[in-house]
C-alpha cells in the first residue's frame, strides 16, 4: 500500500498537485499498518491517518472513525496512537461518524473533560444535541459544559480576532470572469478532484493572464510569482461570477488563494 501510495504522490508531484485524499480501501490496509508499523514508518502513517482522509461522512471517514473510536472507548489498543490522541482526531472529523463516540465518552471518568472539549468545537451533531442534553439533565457536568459552550458561540468566539487592517496583494483579471475561466465546463470530469481540476482555470489566454500551457494549464507561473511576496491574495476582477458553476469556481480559486485546513486534504 505504501509503496503505491508513494508513486501516486510523484506522478501527482510531476503535476505541481497533492496526491487525493485516501480512499475506504487504502484506509483500511492503512489502518493494518498502523496496527503493525513497518520499521520507520510509524510517524508517516499517523501523518497519512491525521491528514488524507476526508472529513464527514466520507466512506474513508466512516472506517477511519470506526478505528479511532475503538481505540477512544479503550476496545482496542494500538502503541501509536492513545486514548486521548484518538479523541483528538475524533474531533478534527468536524461532525458526522464521530459523534456518537464524543457523545458517549462525555461521562467517561478519565476522558470526559477531553470529549467534550472537541465537542465544544463540533457544530455538525443534528439529532445528537438532544442526547447531549439529555445528559445534561441528568447530571453530566461535562455535557452541561457543552451546552453552554455552543450556548456562547466559543467555536466561534474563540477564534482569532480579524485584525483592523489587512495588507494584501492584489491577483487582477480585467473584464468579465464568467465560472467558465475558473471552472471550464470541458474539465468538469475533474472537478471531485479540486487540485488537479484548478490546474485549468483561466487556461485560455486573456488580456494580462498568459496560460503555462494554453487551453490545458492555467498561468501558475504567474499565480506563484504572486503568492511569493508572501502576502494574502485578493482576486479582483471587472465582473466576477457570471455562470452557473460557482461551487467549482469558488473551490479553484480557494486552491491556490485560501489557506489549508489542518486534517482536511
Amino acid at each position: 500500500m505504501l509503496e503505491a501510495y508513494r508513486q501516486h504522490v510523484a506522478e501527482r508531484a510531476a503535476h505541481n498537485i497533492p496526491p487525493t485524499p485516501l480512499s475506504p480501501a487504502q484506509v483500511a490496509d492503512l489502518l493494518e499498518l498502523l496496527n503493525d508499523p513497518p520499521a520507520g514508518e510509524e510517524a508517516y502513517l499517523v501523518e497519512l491517518l491525521t491528514e488524507r482522509v476526508p472529513p464527514g461522512v466520507d466512506e474513508a471517514a466512516y472506517v477511519k472513525a470506526g478505528f479511532l473510536s475503538a481505540l477512544a472507548t479503550g476496545e482496542t489498543p494500538c502503541e501509536l496512537i492513545d486514548r486521548e490522541h484518538a479523541i483528538q482526531l475524533l474531533g478534527d472529523m468536524h461532525g458526522g461518524y464521530n459523534i456518537t463516540t464524543l457523545v458517549g465518552l462525555l461521562d467517561d471518568p478519565t476522558l470526559g473533560v477531553s470529549a467534550a472539549r472537541e465537542l465544544k468545537k463540533t457544530l455538525l451533531v443534528f439529532d445528537a444535541f438532544h442526547d447531549v442534553a439529555e445528559r445534561a439533565k441528568n447530571g453530566s457536568a461535562n455535557a452541561q459544559a457543552v451546552l453552554e459552550s455552543w450556548a456562547a458561540g466559543e467555536w466561534f468566539t474563540d477564534r482569532s480576532e480579524v485584525p483592523e487592517s489587512l495588507k494584501m496583494v492584489v491577483f487582477k483579471v480585467t473584464g468579465e470572469t464568467n465560472t467558465d475561466d475558473l471552472s471550464p465546463a470541458p474539465d468538469a470530469w475533474s472537478r471531485p478532484d479540486i487540485p488537479l481540476h484548478a490546474l485549468a482555470m483561466f487556461k485560455m489566454a486573456r488580456d494580462g493572464i498568459t496560460p503555462d500551457e494554453p487551453g490545458t494549464v492555467g498561468p501558475l507561473k504567474h499565480i506563484e510569482s504572486i503568492k511569493e511576496k508572501g502576502l494574502p491574495v485578493a482576486f479582483v476582477g471587472d465582473v466576477v461570477g457570471t455562470g452557473s458553476s460557482r461551487k467549482s469556481a469558488t473551490n479553484s480559486v480557494l486552491w491556490y488563494f485560501g489557506d489549508d485546513t489542518p486534517g482536511d486534504p
